[in-house]
C-alpha cells in the first residue's frame, strides 16, 4: 500500500470504523445467544468512539479523496460529529422505550449504525454516485426500522408507505442524475461545474428532479405526503429517527449539491427552493392545528420548520447557510428534548402520545411540564429562547437580501404555529389533571432532557456557543 493510500484510509477512518463494527456487533448477534442488550449498549459506544475519531480528523483544509469523488473538509466534518452526537442520544433516551416495547432485537441497533453511515457518506459525497449509494444504504435501513415492531398494523403500514413513497422518490432522483450526467458528461462535482458553463434545460431538468427526491427526505411540501402516517406508525424510537438523523444529512447535500455545481445557476433553482420554503412553512403550521396525536402534530411541525432552514438556503450567501445550519441544530435539540418528554409519559409500561394525555400534566408532574413549556415556546419561536434566536437568523439573512416577501410569509406562519404550541401549554396547565405517570425513569433520559432543556433557556445568554462552530463554514 502506497503512503497515498494510506492517507486516503487515514480520513475515512470514521466509515471504516463503523462498517467494521457493524459486521462485528452482526456476528456477535449471529453466534452468541440473548446479546441484545450488549449489542445495543457497545452501538452507544461505538458512536462515541466514531465521534471521537471524527473530531481528530479535523483536517486545517479541505481533503480529496478517491479521484475526487469523497470531500472531507470542516463544513463534513461539523455536520458528521451532529449526526454522531444526535444519534447517541437518539439511542440513549429511548432505550428503555425499546426494551419495554419488545423492539429490542439485534438488528434493531445494526440498522440504525447502517442508516448514520449511509448519513456519513451523503454528507462527504462530491459525486452523484457516491451520493446516491449513500442515500440508499440511509433509506434502506430505515424501511426496515419503520415496520420493525412487525405485530402492529400501524407500524407495517407506515413502513410499507414509507417504501413505496421513498423508492419512487429514489427513482426521480436517480433520473436527475441521470439528466445531469447525460448533459454535463461527468457526475464529479466539480467537473459538472466545469462542464456546464452554458445552462442547459436539460441540466435544469436534472436539478429539479433531484430537489425533488431531497425535499421527500426532509419532508418538505409537496412531498410531505409520507411524513405524519410514518410517524404515527412507527414507534416513538424510530419516530425520533426519522425527525432529526435524514433531515442533518439532507440539508448537508441540499448545500453542496446546489452550491456546488451549480452556484453559477442560482436564479434558476433558486424559485424551487422558495416554492419548496413558502409551501413548507404554511402548510405545516395550518395542518398541524387539528391534530390530537403528539407524533402527527410533531411532523407536521418538522415540516414547518425545514420551511425555515430551507429559506435560508435560498438566499444564495455564506450567512444564509450559515444560519440555516445554526437553525437546524437547534432544531434537533428542541426535537430531542420533546421526545424526552413523550418517553416520559409512561404509566404501567404503556406509553400515551394523545394530546389529550397531556391534561393537567403540571399537577403531577411540575418539573416535566415546566421543560415541555420551554420546549413548546421555543419551537413557537417565544424570544428569549433559542427557537427565537433561530428563526431571528433565518430573518435576519432573507431580510438582508429583500426577499420581504418570504419573510412576511415565515413571520405569519410563525404566528399561526405558535397557536398549536399554546394550546398544548394550555392543555398541561389549565385542564383537568389525570392519573400520576411513572417516574422510574432512566437516568440518561432525565440527564438529556434537563441538559437540552437548559440549552434551550440559557442559549440567550452566550449565542456563541453553538455560532463559534458554525462561524468557521465557507461554502462561498
Amino acid at each position: 500500500m502506497c503512503i497515498r493510500d494510506r492517507i486516503n484510509l487515514f480520513y475515512i477512518s470514521t466509515e471504516i470504523f463503523l462498517s467494521l463494527s457493524i459486521l462485528f456487533l452482526l456476528l456477535i448477534g449471529v453466534f452468541k445467544k440473548n446479546s441484545e442488550s450488549f449489542i445495543y449498549n457497545f452501538s452507544c459506544i461505538i458512536l462515541l468512539v466514531g465521534l471521537a475519531i471524527n473530531i481528530n480528523l479535523n483536517p486545517q483544509f479541505p481533503i480529496d479523496l478517491f479521484n475526487n469523488s469523497y470531500k472531507i473538509d470542516y463544513f463534513t466534518t461539523l455536520i458528521k460529529s451532529v449526526i454522531l452526537i444526535s444519534a447517541f442520544l437518539v439511542m440513549l433516551c429511548s432505550l428503555n422505550y425499546v426494551k419495554q416495547n419488545d423492539i429490542l432485537k439485534i438488528e434493531y441497533p445494526i440498522l440504525i449504525l447502517s442508516s448514520i453511515l449511509g448519513m456519513l457518506v451523503m454528507v462527504s459525497s462530491n459525486d452523484l454516485i457516491v451520493f446516491y449509494v449513500g442515500l440508499e444504504l440511509q433509506s434502506l435501513a430505515l424501511y426496515v426500522l419503520a415496520a420493525f415492531k412487525r405485530d402492529n398494523i400501524l407500524s407495517s403500514e407506515s413502513g410499507l408507505k414509507y417504501f413505496i413513497l421513498s423508492a419512487l422518490s429514489s427513482g426521480l432522483l436517480l433520473y436527475g442524475c441521470s439528466l445531469i450526467y447525460g448533459f454535463s458528461s461527468s457526475t464529479n462535482f466539480d467537473l459538472i461545474y466545469q462542464n456546464s458553463e452554458s445552462i442547459e434545460y436539460g441540466i435544469i431538468f436534472g436539478i429539479v428532479f433531484v430537489l425533488v427526491g431531497l425535499a421527500f427526505k426532509i419532508t418538505a411540501v409537496p412531498f410531505h405526503m409520507w411524513a405524519p402516517d410514518v410517524y404515527d406508525g412507527s414507534p416513538t424510537s424510530v419516530t425520533v429517527i426519522f425527525a432529526i438523523l435524514p433531515k442533518i444529512a439532507a440539508l448537508t447535500v441540499f448545500i453542496n449539491f446546489l452550491y456546488g455545481p451549480f452556484l453559477e445557476m442560482f436564479d434558476q433553482w433558486q424559485a424551487v427552493i422558495i416554492f419548496l420554503s413558502i409551501g413548507s412553512m404554511v402548510f405545516g403550521a395550518v395542518a398541524a392545528i387539528g391534530q390530537k396525536k403528539l407524533k402527527r402534530l410533531i411532523a407536521y411541525s418538522s415540516i414547518s420548520h425545514m420551511g425555515f432552514a430551507l429559506a435560508g438556503l435560498s438566499v444564495g450567501t455564506n450567512e444564509g447557510i450559515q444560519n440555516s445550519i445554526i437553525y437546524l441544530i437547534i432544531y434537533l435539540i428542541m426535537n430531542i428534548a420533546f421526545f424526552c418528554c413523550l418517553f416520559m409519559l409512561k404509566r404501567e409500561n404503556q406509553y400515551f402520545d394523545k394530546v389529550e394525555d397531556l391534561s393537567g400534566l403540571s399537577k403531577n408532574h411540575p418539573l416535566l411540564s415546566l421543560s415541555m413549556m420551554i420546549i413548546l415556546f421555543s419551537l413557537a419561536g417565544i424570544p428569549p429562547l433559542a427557537g427565537f434566536f433561530a428563526k431571528f437568523y433565518i430573518f435576519t439573512a432573507v431580510i438582508e437580501q429583500s426577499m420581504y416577501f418570504l419573510a412576511i410569509v415565515g413571520l405569519l406562519s410563525t404566528v399561526i404555529a405558535a397557536f398549536y404550541y399554546i394550546r398544548l401549554i394550555k392543555v398541561m396547565y389549565f385542564d383537568e389533571q389525570r392519573e400520576k405517570y411513572d417516574l422510574n425513569h432512566s437516568i440518561g433520559l432525565k440527564m438529556i432532557l434537563v441538559v437540552s432543556s437548559t440549552i434551550i433557556l440559557i442559549y440567550f445568554i452566550n449565542p456563541n456557543i453553538i455560532n463559534n462552530f458554525v462561524s468557521n463554514i465557507t461554502i462561498i
